[in-house]
């Protein structure tokens, strides 16, 4: 038995220029980090003493005899690629809710994949981790997806992804201790709208007008290109929080479904009380929130969203991780 522990991630800034159909004409940058919930994929060898092959557990339960029958896409699309001939039964379990704008589906991918090369004894590098996850979900599954919430799901880290024109990528990595990622653990919150969306139909839509949105693209790409030149330097939560209002300013352009009338009341409620800064996580439509609020006012900021699960969270170093072995 085998037990994965993958990350969530929080995008700061970036997202929209790690779409292939941005970055391989125009290269693009995302900033942000893994924090510290999880989601966990228990994987092992199934006995054959069963009338069925596979049993994979989420929020259902199914026990089929060929893993074409496998309801769940991502599960099936990884057996499909990795050509497993035992049987399998396969346990997933979140600390958050999925579909929530904090990569959950990718961070599933990561850990199914990274579990189940573990449990055949092989070794798979960070880089080709996030590669077969990639894979999958663009290619096998077609969703319209980015590519930095596969890479962050297994390198883990507070980082900057530069995606490349000709479609590779790096990960440069912000050491822990940086002032900076102190200064964002005590400031920050996610607030949950309680709308758990699909983020595809919204990418999609995104997609769909990116030639139109190739402007707001590229004042993204500046806004995340700005926050890097200044991490070291100039970095301050005020200049955090109004780039990150800049950002959601931008970001609402991009598709009619990225926001809705109760996102924009929760957005405001949050400026209100106290928030200099905020957007939403993730293609937009629902999931979290992510606000910045200084210290002196996050009393009055947290008691006027009593009503909503609130989230309190830290940057993590730790990528996808084999926290169980034995087999």
């Amino acid at each position: 038995m085998i037990i994965s522990k993958t990350p969530f991630r929080l995008s700061l800034f970036g997202g929209g220029t790690d779409f292939p159909s941005y970055y391989l004409k125009n290269g693009g940058c995302v900033i942000g980090g893994t924090i510290d919930k999880y989601c966990y994929v228990t994987a092992r060898y199934l006995p054959n003493v069963f009338d069925f092959k596979h049993r994979i557990v989420w929020s259902k339960n199914e026990t089929v005899k060929n893993y074409k029958d496998i309801i769940h896409p991502t599960v099936r699309s990884v057996f499909k690629l990795m050509n497993l001939k035992k049987g399998h039964e396969i346990h997933y379990q979140g600390d958050l809710q999925k579909n929530s704008g904090l990569g959950t589906s990718s961070s599933f991918c990561v850990g199914l994949i990274n579990a189940l090369y573990r449990l055949q004894n092989k070794n798979i590098d960070k880089k080709n981790l996030a590669l077969k996850a990639i894979y999958v979900e663009q290619n096998m599954l077609k969703e319209n997806c980015g590519s930095q919430d596969q890479i962050w799901a297994a390198y883990g880290g507070f980082n900057i992804i530069k995606f490349k024109k000709k479609g590779n990528f790096e990960v440069i990595r912000i050491k822990k201790s940086n002032k900076m990622i102190r200064n964002l653990d005590q400031n920050m919150f996610l607030i949950y709208t309680g709308i758990n969306r699909f983020s595809d139909s919204i990418e999609k839509d995104k997609i769909k007008n990116l030639d139109k949105n190739l402007n707001n693209l590229d004042k993204i790409k500046d806004i995340t290109n700005y926050f890097v030149k200044n991490i070291n330097n100039n970095f301050s939560i005020d200049l955090c929080a109004s780039l990150m209002n800049d950002y959601w300013d931008i970001k609402k352009k991009l598709s009619n479904k990225v926001t809705n009338p109760l996102i924009n009341e929760i957005y405001k409620e949050g400026i209100n009380n106290g928030a200099i800064g905020g957007k939403v996580i993730g293609s937009g439509g629902g999931g979290f929130i992510l606000f910045c609020c200084k210290k002196n006012k996050q009393k009055k900021f947290l008691n006027s969203f009593k009503k909503l699960p609130i989230i309190k969270f830290k940057f993590t170093d730790v990528g996808s991780d084999i926290i169980f072995r034995n087999n």
